[in-house]
Formats: C-alpha cells, sequence, structure tokens
C-alpha cells in the first residue's frame, strides 16, 4: 500500500539491505518495530517492499522524530541485532521530501 502523506515538506528515511539465508525471529521483530514506529510521535507512513533486496521508506514530521525513533531502546535492540545476524548489508539515508505528486 502507498502510504498517506501530509503536504510537503516532511522527511523520508529509506533502509535498504540484503537479508542473510538465515533469519530467525526477523519477521516476529519487523512486525514489532513496525508497531511501535507507527506509535512514535511524528510517524506518518511507511512502505515497503522485498525481493532480493528490500526497501523500507518510513515517512516522519521532522529530524528530530526520526532522532527519537533511531534511539528508542528496543529498536536498538532490533538494529543489533540486525547487524549481528539478519542482513549481509544494508545502509539508511534520510532526505527532505519537498514535493510530491498524487496519482
Amino acid at each position: 500500500m502507498i502510504a498517506t502523506t501530509p503536504s510537503t515538506p516532511y522527511y523520508a528515511v529509506i533502509f535498504t539491505s540484503v537479508k542473510n539465508q538465515e533469519t530467525p525471529g526477523y519477521e516476529e521483530m519487523a512486525a514489532l518495530m513496525l508497531k511501535l514506529a507507527q506509535q512514535q510521535d511524528g510517524f506518518l507512513g511507511y512502505e515497503s517492499a522485498r525481493e532480493e533486496i528490500g526497501i523500507t521508506v518510513s515517512y516522519w514530521s521532522s529530524l528530530e522524530a526520526i532522532k527519537r525513533w533511531k534511539e528508542n531502546s528496543e529498536h536498538k535492540i532490533a538494529q543489533k541485532l540486525g547487524y549481528e545476524h539478519w542482513y549481509t548489508s544494508y545502509k539508511t539515508r534520510i532526505c527532505l521530501v519537498e514535493r510530491d505528486y498524487p496519482v
């Protein structure tokens, strides 16, 4: 589903990843992180797709909201597990969305 976002400007966090072959606990943690992110002040929505490469884009009202999410204690645990067990590579990018166009 395509996220419904407010009028610009707002921010996008683009998380791109390649998973390991074995990822026990990954799906459960991903579901928990989505639930927690949705409860954070400043969270606006998300979009996600996974094939060989996974891309999740989350939308936020401010850089401060993104920083608070990055520092969330449960999110830090997920980050550590991802680094140590689930991903062969990943990258996070933060962008200011200045324009979006309806379909």
